[in-house]
């Protein structure tokens, strides 16, 4: 299905890429691009170029057609299951892993390899993301819950509107803390002036990240996080803007920080009730062993 949008300029001198990227929140530049050459985006009801700089007063009709469907194929990549029955999985994603297939990452994803595990994942709209109710980055480790039906997908969704749900990460973040803990209560949006970042934002959804300090060492700290929301980039975004950026983290942290393989951050602990029983469930697992490593590296400089 067709999405179509029509907006008038009301500053003149932005691309008209640019101008697109920051009005339609899911259009990247890239699609723009190719929906421009398309003829899908029409200035005043003439064709033009992503370079035009847009005028006060100009008429833009966009027509948003609908992205060729990926194709979805089972791979048999290895998976650790921490949890199993008729409705859920309960999965350890490492880091370094997709969830789901995307433009620059179709395939050696978390759901082509559950698809090899399992026929039963519950059908999502989109289409390319079977049975996944909640992601995590591709480099945060740790804990997700996967529906294998309709009726635990809804359950688990609902769980999730409803933050009745336990979602607890550790983080390495930089600096120390003169508090042991607290909560930030900022609004999550798109950055307005870098489409690859998320950023606290007037307009923004509401997000809500819970902090305890657990151990402080020379320059960095251990931190325990909860969700209360979910935003993209939440507990990244968070940190970094009461100015405690993840160590390792390459969209919002310093250049100087922990050598590692992307952002310290694991999905330590994950609760829900079972869909069909309502049986609380809680499972909790051990980051990964560079993370373990660089705690135990810092603790021999640890000041609280």
């Amino acid at each position: 299905m067709n999405r179509e949008y029509e907006l008038t300029v009301e500053a003149s001198g932005q691309r008209l890429d640019k101008y697109l990227a920051e009005e339609i929140a899911d259009l990247s530049r890239s699609r723009i691009k190719e929906l421009v050459q398309a003829g899908e985006i029409l200035v005043n009801g003439k064709k033009s170029k992503v370079s035009y700089k847009v005028q006060k007063g100009d008429l833009i009709q966009v027509t948003v057609l609908p992205l060729e469907p990926l194709a979805l194929e089972a791979e048999n990549i290895p998976l650790d299951i921490v949890y199993e029955d008729e409705d859920v999985i309960v999965v350890n994603k490492p880091q370094g892993m997709v969830v789901h297939p995307a433009a620059g990452h179709p395939s050696h994803t978390l759901v082509n390899a559950l698809l090899y595990h399992t026929r039963d994942l519950a059908d999502s709209p989109e289409g390319f993301r079977p049975g996944i109710v909640h992601r995590i980055d591709k480099d945060t480790s740790g804990l997700l819950m996967v529906a294998k039906n309709a009726a635990a997908r809804e359950s688990l969704e609902k769980q999730l509107a409803a933050k009745s749900n336990k979602r607890q990460y550790l983080a390495i973040v930089h600096g120390n803390f003169a508090e042991e803990e607290g909560t930030i209560d900022a609004p999550i949006g798109r950055n307005p002036k870098d489409r690859k970042q998320m950023a606290v934002v007037e307009k923004g959804k509401r997000a809500v990240t819970h902090f305890k300090v657990l151990e402080q060492y020379q320059g960095y700290s251990l931190v325990e996080c909860q969700l209360e929301t979910g935003r993209t980039h939440q507990i990244r975004v968070h940190m970094a803007y009461i100015g405690h950026p993840l160590a390792g983290d390459p969209l919002y942290g310093p250049r100087k920080t922990l050598a590692g393989h992307g952002q310290f951050l694991h999905a330590k602990t994950l609760g829900f009730e079972q869909p069909s029983t309502g049986e609380w469930l809680e499972f909790s697992v051990q980051p990964p062993e560079i993370f373990q490593q660089t705690v135990a590296d810092l603790r021999k400089k640890r000041v609280k």
